[in-house]
């Protein structure tokens, strides 16, 4: 126990004395808190300017443009006399749609004909283009209904009311962009973040002594406990604060983020021993992150749904901590699903842990009756 605190206490210690493990470990982790989800502020797309050419000047376009103007997705931003001068302020950016109101619409409707609005979009922008056309489009169905409605009552031959669909997000309530990507990369930051540090300072350690590490067995569980404390404040910090910033969804089942924490940061700690003892240098692990950071991203399927990879990358991905944690978590804090209904990959990240578990033991020299070969022993780094 004396060799396990000690180590633990050591662990802490350097992780506070040693710049580079520190702004890795613990500055970096608050900085990306506050700055990746920055570019997802707005984390829907809303306010889209819109310039109007109302052509018909009737009470029911005014009605109609009162109705568009109410929607959360566009914004009216003025009137424009011609689709000539609509379409230039499209080209120079200052709006992001145009709507187009064609005279007769008003007399059109009141003979039971089909009214005709042109809605038009920027292409090169899909994102806004597409909130201002399904935005509209919605309006202009709901409007559609409503005088169908009216003129049925006015004509004698009232119609039962039409089936109305209520969208209702199970998960994503905002449906927005922070809310679908920023708490799977919050994991996929505590991963990345982990394995540098532990990088760092086990490659830090062997330049120090010159040769190859060599811990017992309770100095090593001792400095893999305080690096899965560390792990474990990460995703605390962002699964409660961060994600309560930002609004995101959160706290669907808090006993069973506990016990996917623990064995998601165990596996990362477990890898991070092992990929660690491999290093000379600290900077080596900055290597490692650079190389694999954006192949980590695209196996996360945070891009595009796992469906539609390759199979044999997703059995693959299996091997990394990072994809069944990433899932086990945000299936339990946003989205409230049982133990069981994620116990695949719990189970994933036991063998995890066991594996590379058993790896970087042997490679620290951790597992009773392993001896490291002499020439190893005494070799220096290079």
């Amino acid at each position: 126990m004396r060799r396990f605190a000690a180590a633990f206490v050591d662990t802490l210690r350097a992780v506070l004395t040693v710049r580079d493990a520190f702004l890795v470990l613990l500055f970096a982790g608050v900085i990306y808190s506050f700055f990746y989800p920055e570019s997802y502020r707005r984390n829907v797309v809303n306010d889209m300017r819109v310039a109007v050419v109302d052509q018909d000047h009737s009470s029911t376009s005014r009605a109609l443009l009162r109705r568009i103007d109410a929607l959360r997705e566009v914004r009216i931003s003025g009137q424009e006399t011609t689709l000539e001068n609509a379409r230039k302020a499209l080209e120079a950016r200052q709006v992001e749609g145009v709507l187009l109101l064609p005279v007769n619409l008003e007399r059109d409707i009141l003979r039971g004909g089909a009214g005709r609005v042109v809605v038009l979009g920027d292409g090169a922008y899909l994102a806004r283009a597409s909130a201002v056309l399904e935005g509209a489009s919605g309006a202009l169905g709901d409007f559609g209904v409503d005088q169908a409605m009216h003129q049925a009552v006015f004509m004698g031959a009232p119609l039962a009311p039409p089936l109305t669909l209520v969208d209702r997000p199970l998960y994503n309530h905002v449906e927005g962009f922070g809310s679908a990507y920023v708490p799977g990369v919050a994991m996929l930051i505590i991963h990345q973040t982990l394995l540098v540090g532990i990088g760092i300072l086990l490659g830090k350690r062997r330049r120090e002594l010159g040769r190859r590490l060599h811990f017992d067995g309770a100095s090593l569980l001792g400095t893999a406990a305080a690096f899965m404390l560390i792990g474990l404040l990460g995703v605390m910090y962002y699964s409660g604060f961060v994600f309560w910033f930002q609004d995101y969804p959160r706290g669907g089942n808090l006993p069973g983020l506990l016990v996917a924490a623990v064995l998601f940061v165990g596996a990362t700690v477990s890898l991070g021993l092992l990929i660690g003892s491999f290093f000379d240098t600290g900077q080596r692990s900055l290597q490692y992150i650079i190389g694999t950071s954006i192949v980590f991203f695209f196996l996360a399927n945070l891009s595009w749904p796992a469906v539609m990879s390759p199979p044999a990358l997703m059995t693959l991905a299996k091997l990394l901590p990072f994809k069944p944690g990433m899932n086990a978590l945000v299936g339990l804090n946003q989205m409230g699903v049982s133990l069981n209904e994620v116990s695949a990959h719990l189970w994933n990240l036991v063998l995890l842990i066991v594996g590379y578990g058993t790896l970087a033991a042997y490679r620290l020299g951790a597992i009773p009756g392993f001896r490291i070969p002499r020439e190893m022993r005494e070799s220096p780094s290079t």
